[in-house]
């Protein structure tokens, strides 16, 4: 059976790796070339690998945004006919470079928006669960709570209880300048590995305050994916960041 990038083979003979994309973290992730076609290919460490619904979740969002005309990875199938294979999922390349200008931030905000218009009924990545349901949970696939000190999870619960009562829909989850890729007709979101059901609000705490969120509005939201990184900093290991990022959650 194939594992780890051996599994490439199965996208065909004229498929090969071409240079690493990201060091660390919980994906490897490489530009690669198939049949002549520059794509990428991520593949989830082994400790890390994926489920093969949670692959399917995030593979079938993305075709389904495809289709709905955003501008994001879609998944180039297996020679079978497979989305995945042993963790490893190959995605076409969205071409672009990061938003630079206060206009080019709007534009972001309103590829944002047509996000979550379009999965506002969408179901939640399996296993996974939203900022609000950590108030009730411990833990979820990349989070554990017990691994963060008691008094950053009662700072990163107070927050997230200000949300409660916010519509759901998708959510990136890492709308950061390096997951943005703009062209002059276009906005593409790259990197859902962190996409799931949860609060809108937590994509658009954006440079400019491009969305237009009211000052309490932008301050909850900027603290509640704070204490989301936080969360995840500490489950994985990465306390440094974790402890940077809590900092930036207000006791209440």
């Amino acid at each position: 059976m194939a594992v780890g990038w051996e599994a490439l083979d199965r996208w065909g003979e004229d498929v090969a790796r071409i240079e690493p994309l990201t060091a660390g973290g919980v994906n490897e992730v490489w530009s690669v070339r198939v049949n002549g076609q520059l794509a990428v290919a991520r593949l989830g460490r082994r400790s890390d690998r994926r489920s093969d619904v949670d692959l399917a979740w995030e593979t079938e969002l993305l075709r389904y945004l495809d289709r709905e005309g955003m501008a994001v990875p879609v998944p180039i199938p297996t020679t079978d006919g497979r989305d995945f294979v042993d963790g490893l999922v190959v995605m076409s390349y969205v071409e672009g470079g990061p938003p630079e200008t206060e206009a080019e931030w709007r534009r972001v905000a309103d590829t944002f928006r047509q996000l979550h218009r379009l999965t506002r009924d969408w179901p939640q990545r399996p296993g996974w669960r939203s900022s609000i349901d950590f108030l009730h949970v411990e833990t979820a696939t990349r989070i554990d709570l017990g691994a963060m000190p008691p008094e950053g999870v009662a700072r990163c619960r107070a927050v997230w209880a200000r949300l409660s009562g916010r519509e759901r829909c998708v959510v990136h989850g890492d709308p950061t300048p390096g997951n943005i890729r703009m062209t002059a007709d276009r906005v593409g979101l790259i990197d859902w590995d962190e996409s799931r059901v949860d609060v809108p609000d937590l994509d658009l705490v954006l440079p400019y305050n491009a969305v237009g969120l009211d000052d309490d509005t932008y301050d909850v939201a900027a603290q509640a994916w704070a204490a989301w990184d936080a969360a995840l900093g500490y489950t994985s290991g990465y306390h440094e960041f974790a402890a940077e990022r809590l900092a930036e959650v207000r006791a209440p």
